[in-house]
């Protein structure tokens, strides 16, 4: 069963070609439209949308060329329906139902969130069984589920406030870095010289619940840098590792608690921020601790793509769903 996979919903264009037969990725490829929004400080969602019409049908037929497949081969096209930015949906939707409809294909909406869980089963050592807990960690999201089987997944716990992948986004921008600034946070974290300069909160890492907040962690970050007589590049480095080993250190104690809450030993994180290199290594260093399971995707489907959601869309279309009419419906917002 050979599935296309088609992924639009914010500002990366990506399409995949899935074998859900052969449990193999055939191919994928992936435009990312940073350079074109770096200038505005953050996605521009018309011009999202104008760039994914223009690579859309370009990318299609790079992989099919790539795989030697032709429409004919193709099972299903699965697309992401929800969430994102509107525009940018409906493009990459009216393009799946139109393939669909001319070559005569079964097409399949997918919830992005669901193709991000399963996004670690794109490496090809993996083994994941379920029931297992899964940390959505991105941009836009923060959260944190119950996996009993796919297509039943329990909200444990999410951000009150801002993502996580947000707030290293707006800390960038408070110390005056380029978009988007998160990657650079990170990376300006590995040269800090003096690690214990700066004492951050940890917000509601004590707190009982599985909820996140990091908003009051981002405008500790503000304070902290306003009042700093030394603002040096040093010492920017300095306050990028105190930031990003709080943001972890909540993170990884929720994971922590939602695992002995629910008796569970297996761990998936994806979603852009799982390509953290320190967020992996807290984790690792915790299942090492306590025992763990715990399932990353490879580097390069941490961020949206199109293997995800022809993943996601293999699975769909394998138990019976598919759509039945041709209208386009898509939503900005929708629980998983």
């Amino acid at each position: 069963m050979l599935i296309l996979g088609i992924e639009s919903s914010c500002d990366e264009t990506g399409i995949a070609l899935y074998d859900f037969s052969k449990k193999k990725l055939i191919a994928d490829a992936l435009y990312s439209q940073i350079s074109l929004h770096k200038d505005y400080g953050g996605v521009v969602p018309e011009l999202a949308s104008r760039e994914h019409i223009a690579k859309l049908n370009v990318l299609t037929k790079e992989i099919m060329n790539k795989a030697k497949i032709s429409f004919a081969d193709m099972d299903c096209i699965a697309y992401t329906a929800m969430p994102g930015l509107v525009g940018a949906l409906m493009v990459g939707a009216t393009f799946a139902k139109t393939l669909g409809f001319m070559h005569d294909i079964d097409t399949v909406a997918v919830h992005h969130l669901e193709g991000h869980l399963l996004s670690p089963l794109l490496d090809d050592n993996s083994s994941i069984e379920y029931p297992f807990i899964a940390l959505l960690v991105s941009g836009g999201h923060t959260q944190l589920f119950e996996v009993r089987k796919f297509g039943d997944y329990q909200l444990l716990g999410e951000s009150i406030d801002d993502a996580v992948g947000e707030a290293f986004d707006k800390t960038a921008k408070l110390l005056g870095m380029s978009y988007p600034g998160g990657v650079e946070v990170a990376n300006l974290a590995e040269k800090a010289s003096d690690k214990n300069r700066y004492t951050l909160p940890r917000p509601m890492k004590n707190k009982t619940n599985l909820d996140f907040s990091f908003s009051g962690l981002k405008t500790a970050v503000l304070n902290t840098w306003y009042n700093e007589l030394e603002q040096t590049q040093e010492n920017k480095a300095n306050l990028c590792y105190a930031f990003q080993e709080a943001a972890i250190e909540v993170l990884v104690a929720k994971c922590d608690k939602a695992l002995a809450a629910t008796k569970n030993k297996r761990l998936v994180v994806s979603g852009g921020v799982s390509a953290n290199k320190f967020l992996r290594n807290k984790l690792n260093n915790l299942s090492q601790k306590k025992n763990y399971q715990i399932f990353f995707p490879p580097m390069k489907y941490c961020t949206d793509n199109g293997a995800m959601i022809a993943l996601a869309g293999a699975y769909r279309y394998n138990q019976g769903f598919k759509d039945d009419n041709l209208e386009i419906n898509v939503k900005a917002r929708a629980v998983i």
